[in-house]
């Protein structure tokens, strides 16, 4: 991990303190516990099972929608860690679908359902029928797989959530943030943990992902040069993610605590970074055109072609953030890790508005991304939507 974090800004693992600090207590609760991932073949899905599975439960099953990711987690997992005595099982399967359900009567009996699933691209509220998938994953799958841990008398859920949805400006962001108010519903009914994180170095489909793909295809390096994140690495996502599940209390949202060993960094410096690491010096260029046309030789005299530009694209924050002002906070009980304490505040009336709302449209089979806007307004009045109606992928 050490080569990762020097591309990140930093020397040393996050949360090895709080880990070392709850090291007996984590292994006695996981190795005498039985488990549910749900989304569990994604980047964070899978650093969440390899936690679990180290500390060897007595029953985990992981499901995922990605046939491949699934394939690959398992190879990993045996080649890392061999074999537990505990029931280990994977399942291909959508969690909206039939066969899921069928699944889950067949036993569904889990200590810990913990739910890693979710459409996390801001790009996918450039066309409605994504936007409306991304609905149905992050809200409504969401509230349904609460419902049947409910059901079947499980004692702990664990959702993921995303820093994007503090005072969020895209419709991914606000789609977590109502995700959260469904959440603090079922709180009365079961208990519920959840995560904030920070931008996941290298994880599926993200920018720092897409270096590597562009070095294998020989393809320009493209990154902005304004937006500055926190990153942390697979591997701490999925103990951040494990220690909200084991240790969260009710509605507890844990993060990252923002300190000297959580630095701020841009894209573009990173990609330098990667580039350094990787042997090539970075050669900026002026345009798409140029970018595409100098890779046909530069990589040959050791040097790369990169177009580093200011985002002009719909959604994108220009900080990152983990919690508002007036939110009750813990910034004590763990080193690096912080808690949000929420008491259950919703308003029931909004939110069956809001599934009743969402069932007409996809009864109708039409929906405008108005449409969508509108209702996500009416549960957060002051959702500050960046449209510029340009996305992602209109940019190399």
């Amino acid at each position: 991990m050490s080569s990762l974090l020097e591309l990140i800004g930093r020397k040393n693992e996050l949360f090895s303190t709080d880990l070392k600090r709850y090291k007996e207590e984590l292994v006695q609760k996981v190795s005498s516990s039985s488990f549910l991932v749900i989304g569990g073949a994604g980047s964070i899905g899978q650093a969440v099972v390899k936690e679990i599975f180290k500390r060897k439960p007595l029953k985990l099953h992981v499901v995922d929608i990605s046939e491949n990711n699934m394939v690959e987690l398992v190879r990993d997992i045996r080649s890392s860690f061999g074999y537990i005595d505990g029931d280990f099982k994977t399942y291909i399967l959508d969690i909206g679908s039939i066969e899921y359900d069928a699944f889950i009567k067949s036993d569904g009996k889990y200590d810990y359902v913990l739910n890693l699933s979710a459409l996390k691209h801001v790009r996918s509220e450039k066309d409605r029928f994504t936007l409306m998938r991304m609905i149905n994953v992050n809200i409504l799958h969401t509230d349904k797989t609460v419902i049947q841990a409910i059901n079947n008398n499980t004692k702990k859920y664990f959702c993921v959530s995303t820093d994007k949805a503090t005072n969020p400006v895209n419709m991914m962001g606000a789609s977590k943030r109502i995700m959260e108010m469904f959440l603090m519903r079922r709180s009365l009914d079961i208990e519920i943990s959840t995560a904030r994180f920070a931008n996941v170095a290298f994880s599926d489909g993200s920018l720092l992902y897409g270096f590597n793909q562009r070095i294998e295809k020989i393809q320009p390096i493209v990154a902005p040069n304004d937006i500055k994140r926190y990153f942390i690495t697979p591997q701490e996502g999925g103990e951040l993610c494990l220690m909200s599940c084991i240790f969260g209390e009710n509605r507890d949202i844990f993060f990252p605590q923002l300190s000297k060993n959580l630095h701020l960094m841009s894209f573009a410096d990173i990609a330098v970074e990667y580039l350094t690491n990787k042997g090539y010096e970075p050669f900026l260029c002026k345009n798409e055109t140029e970018a595409r046309e100098l890779v046909k030789t530069l990589p040959a005299k050791g040097k790369w072609p990169c177009l580093f530009t200011s985002s002009d694209t719909t959604g994108e924050k220009d900080f990152e953030e983990f919690y508002v002002g007036d939110e009750d906070l813990d910034m004590d009980r763990f080193v690096n890790l912080g808690v949000i304490k929420n008491k259950a505040i919703f308003n029931e009336n909004l939110l069956t508005y809001f599934e009743s709302s969402i069932k007409k449209l996809k009864d109708d089979l039409f929906w405008t991304k108005k449409d969508l806007l509108k209702l996500f307004l009416k549960l957060i009045p002051n959702f500050k939507h960046q449209e510029v109606n340009k996305y992602l992928d209109s940019k190399m």
